[in-house]
């Protein structure tokens, strides 16, 4: 594609736009002047203005998904009398105001994942007085979730995330509408469910689940009659009759101490796969159930995905388009880097894209990441021969039978420190060659100990059965022939044999 024909695109856009954005401002004193007239009517109608509620089931989109009330005196284009009061402080901002708030009460946005991420999120969407929330989750509330997922409360534990959630949500803001989608996402339900909203905000934490989110918000891009309700966050005017709405993602993530943040797919910002054709390596895609995260993390970052959709859907400020912003917890550092724009290459919102709405719904986003969407359903490795492994029943045998062994446990010392069998040995996976001599020192102790001249059986154990098999095939490789898995590691252990161990 040549860099003229992109320049004389861009000038076009540019002023259509300015042209639009003159027209906006008739029709917007038209819509103030329209709406005054109606909360007059509805007044007049019943004494108390109230408007008709918003239902549970969806927000239409692109539109207000609750017109509140008020006591048919506002001035022209004014706010009701009880949104004046609550949202005050949000009116008294010059680069916010009555006109935000307006469109933020008209907005209406889909939150995916109510977890350490889409808490926050959830919570100030609610409060700052967006129009329609929808939120997304298929999973129940745990114990261990709640030191991030500020949202949930000890007395939800074990009820669906999405009711938790939004019941904190009504608290919060009772005069919001908020819609529960208690569903995994997934491509046979994404379409119908995300085109009911304006803006989407990408709150998990899976590979898959993220390339899926982008790939649908760029397969609903709507062709809109622009005398319909008319988003500040428009991308191209086509004509004067017709404009095409691009769903704007604002996307997180936390992991450990490091947070990430951009907006997708608006203002000529890039999809998600733009700027990852294919999937990164398995090994660099970790889950806060594998690598851990610290509670308030994921509460900074989602509190800035709040700010960003709030931005987008009042037009107000610079949201993080073709821009990252990286956040260190250690340092306290925050730092933003630029990323580049669309790609015409891309196989999904390129020029010459021939993915449709149908090859969605056929698409096998974990086979194409190599990558579970819920950490319930990972995949254990299966690398021994039955001969070389044995379950946590039978190992408990050995135990009580007095054999002569020794437990080799392979997770990373702090999670050693965490819990572990009694007289377990710890030699972490990653050092494990190096150490082979501590480990047969070890072996040659408790061969002696014994006192039966009979070689101690060698058994490694770790956090759920796969860096064990890991280790046994290292350790059979190097001469350590007895060596045998423990199925299942120290979860099985919890589940089958110690109902009283930790589990982490």
């Amino acid at each position: 594609m040549n860099g003229g024909g992109g320049g004389r695109r861009r000038e076009a856009v540019e002023g259509e736009l300015e042209r639009l954005r003159a027209e906006r401002e008739e029709l917007d004193g038209r819509i103030r002047l329209l709406e005054s007239q109606l909360e007059a009517d509805s007044a007049g109608e019943d004494g108390t203005g109230a408007g008709p509620e918003a239902g549970d089931g969806a927000c239409g989109g692109g539109g207000a998904c609750q017109r509140r009330g008020g006591n048919g005196f506002a001035q022209e284009g004014g706010l009701p009398a009880d949104m004046i009061y609550r949202y005050s402080r949000h009116l008294l901002l010059p680069d916010f105001g009555v006109e935000g708030q307006r469109k933020l009460s008209q907005s209406s946005i889909l939150v995916v994942g109510a977890g350490g991420l889409g808490s926050p999120v959830a919570l100030y969407l609610a409060a700052c007085g967006v129009g329609c929330l929808g939120i997304v989750d298929g999973d129940d509330v745990e114990l261990n979730n709640l030191h991030r997922q500020i949202i949930h409360k000890e007395a939800y534990v074990g009820q669906p995330k999405v009711k938790s959630a939004a019941d904190s949500c009504r608290e919060i803001n009772s005069s919001i509408n908020v819609v529960e989608h208690h569903h995994t996402l997934k491509p046979c339900n994404a379409l119908e469910i995300v085109r009911k909203y304006d803006i989407v905000v990408d709150a998990t934490d899976n590979l898959p689940t993220r390339y899926m989110i982008s790939d649908c918000c760029v397969l609903l891009n709507k062709y809109v009659k622009c005398n319909n309700h008319l988003p500040d966050f428009i991308h191209i005017v086509l004509s004067k009759e017709f404009y095409l709405f691009v769903q704007p993602l604002v996307s997180g993530a936390a992991l450990g101490l490091e947070g990430q943040l951009t907006v997708y797919h608006h203002n000529g910002s890039p999809c998600y796969r733009c700027l990852f054709p294919s999937p990164p390596p398995v090994a660099a895609c970790q889950r806060c159930s594998d690598s851990g995260v610290l509670g308030v993390v994921p509460g900074v970052i989602g509190c800035l995905q709040a700010l960003e959709a709030i931005k987008v859907a009042a037009a107000v400020g610079e949201p993080l388009c073709g821009r990252m912003l990286l956040f260190d917890a250690l340092s306290s550092r925050i730092k933003i880097v630029k990323i580049r724009g669309s790609s015409p290459l891309c196989s999904v919102c390129g020029e010459n894209s021939v993915f449709t709405q149908e090859d969605f719904k056929k698409f096998d986003y974990e086979n194409f990441t190599q990558s579970p969407m819920s950490d319930k359903a990972a995949p254990g490795v299966n690398l021994l021969p039955e001969s070389a492994r044995i379950t946590c029943r039978d190992y408990k045998k050995v135990i009580d039978s007095g054999e002569p062994h020794l437990l080799l446990d392979v997770r990373p010392t702090h999670h050693f420190r965490i819990t572990s069998i009694s007289q377990s040995l710890n030699i972490p996976l990653s050092v494990l060659e190096e150490k082979l001599p501590i480990l047969e020192t070890s072996l040659k102790e408790t061969t002696e100990a014994s006192g039966l001249g009979k070689q101690a059986s060698l058994y490694v154990v770790c956090r759920r059965g796969n860096d064990s098999q890991i280790a046994v095939q290292l350790l059979r490789e190097k001469g350590f022939i007895s060596a045998k898995d423990i199925i299942g590691g120290l979860q099985s252990w919890a589940l089958d044999v110690d109902p009283d161990f930790p589990a982490y």
